[in-house]
């Protein structure tokens, strides 16, 4: 390839077709858009309602009926899966089997042990880049402080994650109110943080001991004769291959916390910590300007902590409910879709650990006993 032809790879619109455009996949659309030299080819969505909501924020998008059909699109260079997980194995297959073009496919990547099979043989297959969407790695104050732990804390020995938030929000058919379509609240919600455990860590899990259940969240619904089973709080401990440990602390119905994650780092020289605010959207106005998102380093023989305040521009914040990570996600996935990155930053085996950590998590839960991650399936 000459340089001038690089040059235009390189410079020339990336058109995404889109597969799912309920409230994550409006999220994308928001942020896509605030890219230079990209463009929203054909989007499959099949509620009318995401439908009409995605037409006003993508205006010159075509409207499939199918995933076939939207791969028959000649333009596309490349594709965003954000319709519901228990989707996500079947459409990666259906794209396999027609036309593999590099993927961006929203977390997790998989609901159930029983998924493992396809996706390996999927991953084993596939010759086009795929990219697991993990936007907790791209927050700016959280990859800040994945960037200064080493520094900061002399080698993590002890790591903590804690995320006081809002109940589900209402989704397209409800899906996310069981378990069977969502793979239980510690894998849809919780591959996030086991993600973040594994990059800070730079370690594999050995064993996990849960405990947690369902104490208030949506259990005054019903959806035809059932009420939701998803777990709204929990612990969870998991020990590393290389002796570090971490924690995990959910609750879902603490609306109202002043930061919804805080991410807490130590070692031998000191702590660090990430904080981080909630969608901007729900900050309750009464209470004046939302929290700005900080990194807090204390060394063992303080002086005092040093406090590094994070703003995040608030068009990123406008744009979505994860602090600009998702605008920041993108940037990298088109860098790799340009040719400009070799490989992707969180690729399927990421994706996988993340969900076998949180399957773990829920069967310690449900079992009431330490799970080995060597018995749950790979």
């Amino acid at each position: 390839m000459t340089t001038d032809t690089l040059c235009q790879a390189r410079s020339r619109t990336i058109t995404y077709g889109v597969i799912g455009c309920g409230m994550m996949g409006q999220e994308h659309l928001r942020n896509i858009a605030l890219l230079p030299g990209t463009a929203i080819g054909p989007i499959f969505e099949p509620d009318a309602g995401m439908r009409a909501r995605a037409a006003c924020l993508a205006p010159g998008a075509r409207f499939v009926n199918s995933v076939e059909e939207l791969l028959a699109d000649e333009d596309l260079d490349c594709l965003l899966i954000a319709s519901p997980n228990f989707r996500h194995v079947e459409q990666l297959q259906a794209i396999a089997a027609r036309r593999p073009l590099p993927v961006l496919v929203e977390k997790p990547l998989f609901t159930h042990a029983s998924d493992i099979a396809a996706v390996d043989a999927f991953a084993a297959s596939y010759p086009a880049p795929v990219w697991v969407a993990m936007e907790y790695r791209y927050m700016p104050p959280v990859a800040r402080m994945l960037q200064m732990a080493e520094a900061a804390t002399g080698g993590i020995r002890m790591l903590t994650i804690r995320e006081h938030r809002f109940p589900f929000l209402k989704k397209v058919g409800d899906w996310n109110r069981f378990n069977r379509f969502t793979g239980g609240t510690f894998v849809e919600k919780c591959c996030h943080f086991f993600d973040l455990m594994r990059l800070a860590i730079g370690s594999d899990p050995v064993r996990i001991m849960a405990m947690g259940g369902q104490a208030l969240n949506h259990l005054d619904e019903a959806h035809g004769d059932e009420v939701p089973d998803i777990f709204d709080h929990g612990y969870v401990a998991v020990e590393f291959a290389s002796g570090v440990r971490a924690m995990l602390e959910l609750c879902m119905f603490a609306e109202g916390a002043r930061f919804q994650e805080e991410i807490t780092a130590i070692g031998p020289k000191g702590k660090i910590e990430a904080l981080v605010p909630g969608p901007t959207r729900f900050w309750p106005r009464e209470l004046g300007a939302p929290p700005v998102a900080q990194v807090v380093v204390s060394p063992r023989h303080p002086k005092g902590p040093q406090v590094h305040e994070i703003p995040v521009d608030p068009t990123l914040l406008d744009a979505g409910d994860h602090n600009g990570s998702t605008f920041y996600q993108h940037l990298r996935f088109l860098e790799l879709v340009r040719g400009q990155r070799d490989a992707p930053e969180v690729t399927v085996g990421d994706g996988k650990w993340a969900v076998r950590m949180g399957l773990a998590a829920q069967q310690s839960m449900t079992q009431r006993r330490m799970v080995e991650l060597q018995d749950v399936p790979a």
